[in-house]
């Protein structure tokens, strides 16, 4: 379970690095290039959170997100 929780860190950290690539894409005018990376950080982000839910409802805690 805490391996769980660490995949889920993991890809938050990917959907941050993702993010910040979009918006370098953004500035440089690279719209398509940046939507793809904001999509990517969205997939990450998403799994993600469905990690640490799975995780906490294995765990018996209530999840309230």
């Amino acid at each position: 379970m805490h391996e769980t929780h660490w995949v889920a860190a993991e890809l938050h950290e990917l959907a941050g690095h993702a993010h910040r690539t979009a918006a370098e894409h953004n500035e440089k005018g690279k719209e398509g290039d940046a939507i793809w990376h904001a999509e990517r950080a969205l997939e990450y982000s998403e799994h993600a959170c469905r990690l640490a839910k799975e995780s906490q409802n294995k765990s018996g805690q209530m999840v309230t997100v």
